[in-house]
Formats: C-alpha cells, structure tokens, sequence
C-alpha cells in the first residue's frame, strides 16, 4: 500500500487504515483505492485481526470522493464505463471483507466516500459530518447500480432520489435517523469510542459475526440487478458534454453551465 496517501497498520485484533491526503480532503487517487482494496485483502489473510477501522486524516473530510483531477483523462464512451466497473471491484471487496468494518467520520463522507462508508458494517461520525453525492450539482454523472442499491437498502428510495436529484447532504444528525449512521460521536472521544466498540466486537464469536455478516450482504447481494442493465445510463453521462462541462468548472471553481447533451 503506498505512503503516504493510505496508512496502514495494526492494533492487536484490529486493522486500522487512515487515508492520509488531508490536503485534498482525502480525495481518492487509483492508487489510493487501490491501497483500499489490498488492505482489504491483507485484513482477510491475518486470522488474529477481527475488526478493520477506516478513518480519514484531519477533521475536514473522511473522503471527499474521487480526485476530479483524474476525470480529464476520460475519453469515449467506455471511460466512465471502466471507472464505475472499477469503483464497483474496490467497494465491491471492501463490503466482501470477511470480518466487521467501520466507518470512522469526521467531515465530509461524499461521492466515492459515502460509497465507501455504505459497504462499511458499522459508521460511526462526528456532528460535523455530512454525506451524499452532489453530482447533480457538480459534476453530472451518475452512481453505479451497485452503488444505488446499497443506498436503496439504506434510506429508502424516495429519499434517495431527493438527495441525488437535489445534491443535497445528509448532515450527521439525518444520516443517523436514516440508518446510514449507527452512532455520532463527539470528537474529542472519536478514538475511543470506535476503538472500544471494535475491542467488544473483537472479543465475540468470530464464526457467528461471519455468518451473520455474509448471510445479510447475500441477502442484499440477491436484489441488485446486473451491471450491463444500465450501461445505457452510464455512458448517456460520462460521455456527455455536460460531464466535461462539470469537471472544468469544478476544478476552475465556477459554477457549471448545464445544457443536457
């Protein structure tokens, strides 16, 4: 895993990995999702880790969603094809980890962030937290099927299309009431809290945890339609003029100009 974007480490029976780019809001790189998913892999082969925290450097941001820089380098329709089938593998392991995750957040939890703490089992947040997909606002693409699945599952799907249609964020208070949060936490006792519910959950039976925790992602796993049964909607989006119309203006920080083409 490389340094210094994603810290990884152990504490006795749990795993902690950190996405260290407090500068940026921990905005993910490839090769920071990358990190993501080899820890993921190095959790599964370690028989004495139980639980795996992740966590986000700094108080301004769990992770800011993808690095938008990364989008420019988009070209035809296959582009945001490849990007999702490859957010989807990342996100897709992580929610395949065999023993119990969570989510520790300060800040925003946004975009490929909040898909992120979604495949997490348990997410614990500050009162300053705030999760969702802005893209309606920002930059004009789209979720996976995968992805609105798991929300579906989460909130409901009347709000889902509120928050995707307006952009809006969930702030941590909402998020709790809703079930995307199971606890919020006041940062000064963050650590302790998350390490203390992890040390509990460490200490029970390993089998059961497992069997529970596969039996309801197979449950969630059966509802969820193929990804080629959207394909249409993902390239109508990543392919349009608008998507590159909502990058530019992004990282020029000026509002976009929308045109639906």
């Amino acid at each position: 895993m490389p340094a210094p974007y994603v810290l990884y480490h152990t504490d006795g029976p749990l795993a902690v990995l950190t996405f260290n780019r407090p500068e940026a809001r921990n905005a993910m790189t490839w090769e920071m999702y990358q990190a993501l998913a080899d820890a993921c892999e190095a959790v599964d082969a370690e028989a004495t880790i139980r639980v795996m925290i992740l966590r986000g450097a700094g108080a301004k941001a769990f992770v800011a969603g993808t690095d938008i820089g990364q989008f420019r380098e988009f070209s035809g329709p296959t582009a945001g094809l490849d990007y999702e089938r490859r957010l989807d593998g990342v996100i897709d392991r992580l929610e395949r980890v065999t023993k119990p995750t969570i989510a520790q957040v300060q800040g925003f939890a946004t975009g490929g962030g909040c898909a992120i703490v979604a495949a997490c089992d348990l997410c614990f947040c500050t009162p300053n937290a705030q999760f969702g997909f802005p893209i309606a606002r920002t930059l004009g693409n789209c979720l996976s099927a995968a992805n609105c699945a798991r929300f579906v599952d989460l909130v409901g799907p009347a709000r889902l299309k509120e928050l995707l249609f307006t952009g809006r964020l969930l702030d941590a208070t909402e998020a709790a009431r809703l079930g995307l949060v199971t606890r919020m936490v006041d940062p000064d006792v963050l650590d302790r809290v998350v390490r203390d519910e992890a040390l509990g959950i460490a200490a029970n039976a390993p089998l059961t945890i497992r069997a529970s925790k596969e039996m309801i992602r197979r449950i969630q796993e059966r509802r969820r339609m193929p990804p080629d049964d959207v394909r249409d909607l993902i390239v109508m989006c990543y392919d349009s003029a608008d998507f590159k119309e909502g990058v530019e203006a992004f990282l020029a920080k000026r509002p976009p100009r929308w045109r639906g083409m």
